[in-house]
């Protein structure tokens, strides 16, 4: 078992499953623009990076051209309806209490800070953690590992006191470029293979074996 720690939480499919609201917001945007949305195993394989790096992927050869409106209408939705969509997962509300008592708890998510703080305030879970931290509208911090080491600093952590707990390689990585331990999850978007492959110190399957560790 872990000693007192901070624990940095990803967001995205580690504690709330939010295919719902993110596939609705894209496919409001494709349809603005008057284009076939992808396949959902597509979509799914896009949530956990930044929407900056995800549109590359989903618009293809067409990104260069069209990728800033459609980050434009993907938000614009995703902030007055998509977000209302989250579905946390019900785990969190007996897990992140426990965890409390003997950790200091933080988000560290590639969603826009405005964002991260209107979904979490609106279901309640804000709660949970000392503070939220995520990047800039303007992509300020988009990537992960800059995110951690912004969060370090601003938060006087040390990196061995840290451990980060994320679904997806980029979780992982981020981690390892700041000299933070790692747990990688197993209910959200990302496989073991993937979780293995980015090296992460330790996975769990369930929330139950996260409370065991740490």
């Amino acid at each position: 078992m872990l000693p007192s720690m901070n624990l940095l939480f990803d967001l995205d499919g580690t504690l709330a499953d939010p295919f719902e609201a993110f596939s609705t917001s894209l496919h409001s945007a494709f349809a603005e623009l008057g284009l076939q949305p992808p396949p959902d195993n597509d979509i799914r394989a896009c949530i956990g990076p930044p929407i900056q790096k995800s549109v590359v992927s989903l618009l293809g050869e067409r990104h260069n051209e069209l990728g800033a409106k459609f980050i434009a209408l993907y938000r614009k939705h995703h902030t007055d309806i998509g977000i209302f969509k989250y579905r946390f997962f019900p785990e969190i509300d007996e897990a992140l209490p426990q965890l409390q008592i003997k950790h200091q708890l933080y988000v560290a998510t590639s969603k826009p800070l405005p964002l991260a703080e209107k979904v979490l305030k609106h279901f309640g879970k804000d709660k949970y953690f000392k503070k939220i931290y995520g990047p800039e509208l303007d992509g300020l911090r988009a990537d992960k590992a800059d995110l951690l080491s912004y969060l370090l600093h601003q938060e006087k952590l040390i990196a061995n006191d840290c451990v980060m707990i994320g679904d997806r390689e980029h979780d992982i990585h981020a981690a390892q470029k700041n000299h933070i331990k790692s747990i990688g999850v197993l209910w959200g978007f990302g496989s073991r293979e993937e979780l293995e492959k980015a090296k992460a110190n330790h996975i769990v399957n369930t929330w139950a074996e996260l409370l065991d560790l740490c």
